[in-house]
């Protein structure tokens, strides 16, 4: 789920974001956008990471993972 608040809505509408097959609960939601929205989209190899050694995946994963968040403060 994505939250696109520090970028206004003419910006990210340009921004390539599908989902497919996603399960959304509690009330979350995701607004496709760019190219291909609404549609299912096939990424190009153009639009996909090339392979890597596994020595990269550090590098590669380093901001992924839960989000910590507190109640009545922004994530």
């Amino acid at each position: 789920v994505t939250k696109r608040e520090n970028a206004p809505e003419s910006e990210w509408t340009h921004w390539n974001w599908v989902s497919e097959g996603d399960l959304m609960l509690n009330g979350a939601y995701f607004l496709p956008s760019g190219s291909g929205a609404g549609a299912a989209t096939s990424y190009a190899r153009a639009d996909s990471l090339s392979a890597r050694p596994a020595s990269f995946v550090p590098y590669v994963t380093a901001s992924a993972g839960t989000l910590t968040c507190r109640k009545g403060s922004q994530c």
